[in-house]
């Protein structure tokens, strides 16, 4: 047979070949390589924006991301189903002042922090981070922001750990060291023991080592920057916050300032400072300036919560003395209209209760200082994603963000004790926990 014949007899044979193959099911059958489809549906959902709950939930999840949130949604065929039934669905929360890498005894009085640093590596911290990052994850802590105390860069390694998939854990904004005054929060430390200072703090004096310790910090991988404003014997002048705040900003890192006296946060405000930690001390022209310049608080109240949890009668007692300040802060600043994240600044061991249990506990007990419940559930999502510069991708339920959630029982709106009960967890789109005994059924065609 001439070529120009065997050509034609081969693409007519093709041609009938194609024909007769069934016609592909656009959009209702998953295809390989393509992400898989997952439909959430739940009684009820906050979005993080909303004073109400959703009825009848339904949030479609493509890989990683939403899709598409609303009540009663059709879902695609071919997607895997979860039917969480009577709960609640939220986005995952945020806790904006962790130390993953610091779990100590509360017993062990003002060096336990100290004898952390003396007797662990930072190897060996980032590991016990690992374990505290996963209770985290499995209490419906998605994303934190690790503000120090975590050895020379542990928390950016752990950081990473997480983001290649070696453990499971949560979203981790990595501060590095903290900047502080000469001594860290170690002032009463002889020279000779100067390593462990810097082991835990970069100690600046003068407006260019101020300048040079924040380049520093984002070559070695920081997310935010942390600067400890005064460590209750020196407090860091106002010029040398302000070149801090301006080279963060110049990078669009944020900075979170330690502060427990009037002076240092009235200068850590004035200087620009995105956030104040602790804030014990808050003065009516502080606060004014505060709201001016949508500075937030972020108020870590969570281990009074616990007091009773300590066995020396030392540490509750003063744990105790500080609870009636610290719900009077709270409260003038929620009055005064300051933008509250959620944070635990937990770093002790609280028995029965892992780390992410405790760490919730925490948020709970801001309604004892008047906290509305939704007021509660936005500073810990939308309010922290905002304060993480990352409320593009976290912080609400809504499409093209990360699939982060959980599902509680009952309604954390009407009472806010329902965060702990969590039935469910996922992260960027994979299912973390899920306390159910049901399995997940794949949604037919309707051809």
């Amino acid at each position: 047979m001439p070529s120009r014949s065997r050509r034609l007899l081969m693409t007519v044979l093709g041609t009938l070949l194609l024909w007769s193959l069934p016609l592909p099911s656009w959009g209702l059958e998953p295809s390989a390589g393509k992400p898989p489809r997952i439909a959430l549906r739940a009684a009820r959902l906050f979005d993080g924006k909303s004073d109400r709950s959703l009825p009848d939930a339904v949030v479609l999840i493509e890989g990683s991301t939403i899709q598409a949130v609303g009540t009663g949604l059709p879902i695609p065929a071919g997607t895997r189903v979860f039917d969480l039934g009577d709960v609640t669905l939220l986005p995952g929360l945020i806790d904006a002042h962790s130390h993953l890498l610091l779990d100590v005894d509360a017993d062990s009085g003002d060096d336990s922090m100290l004898t952390v640093v003396a007797q662990s590596s930072t190897a060996e911290r980032a590991l016990m981070g690992a374990k505290l990052g996963r209770e985290m994850l499995e209490a419906g802590v998605t994303t934190v922001r690790d503000v120090g105390n975590s050895g020379i860069n542990g928390d950016v390694a752990l950081r990473n750990a997480i983001q290649r998939g070696w453990v499971q854990g949560p979203r981790i904004s990595a501060c590095t060291r903290a900047l502080a005054p000469h001594g860290g929060q170690f002032p009463t430390l002889q020279p000779p023991a100067q390593p462990l200072i810097e082991q835990e703090y970069v100690t600046i004096s003068g407006v260019e080592e101020a300048r040079r310790a924040v380049r520093q910090a984002i070559a070695d991988g920081a997310d935010c920057i942390k600067v400890i404003v005064d460590n209750g014997h020196t407090l860091l002048s106002l010029e040398e916050l302000k070149v801090i705040v301006e080279e963060a900003h110049r990078a669009k890192r944020p900075v979170a300032a330690h502060t427990t006296l009037d002076d240092s946060i009235r200068a850590a405000v004035q200087a620009g400072v995105d956030s104040i930690e602790h804030g014990y001390s808050l003065p009516d022209d502080v606060a004014a300036l505060m709201v001016r310049k949508r500075t937030f608080l972020v108020p870590t109240d969570s281990w009074l919560e616990v007091c009773d949890s300590f066995d020396a009668s030392q540490m509750k007692e003063r744990c105790r003395r500080n609870i009636t300040r610290a719900h009077d802060r709270l409260r003038r600043a929620v009055a005064a209209g300051i933008r509250v994240a959620a944070g635990s600044d937990m770093y002790v061991v609280m028995p029965g209760l892992t780390r992410g249990q405790a760490c919730v506990k925490g948020f709970i007990a801001y309604a004892e200082a008047g906290l509305k419940p939704v007021d509660i559930l936005r500073a810990a999502t939308v309010n922290a994603a905002e304060l993480l510069r990352m409320q593009d991708r976290i912080g609400s339920l809504e499409p093209k963000k990360f699939a982060d959630l959980l599902a509680v029982e009952g309604d954390p709106l009407k009472d806010i004790r329902a965060l702990k009960q969590v039935r469910f967890v996922m992260k960027d789109g994979q299912v973390i926990l899920d306390a159910r005994a049901q399995t997940p059924r794949v949604e037919e065609s309707t051809r």
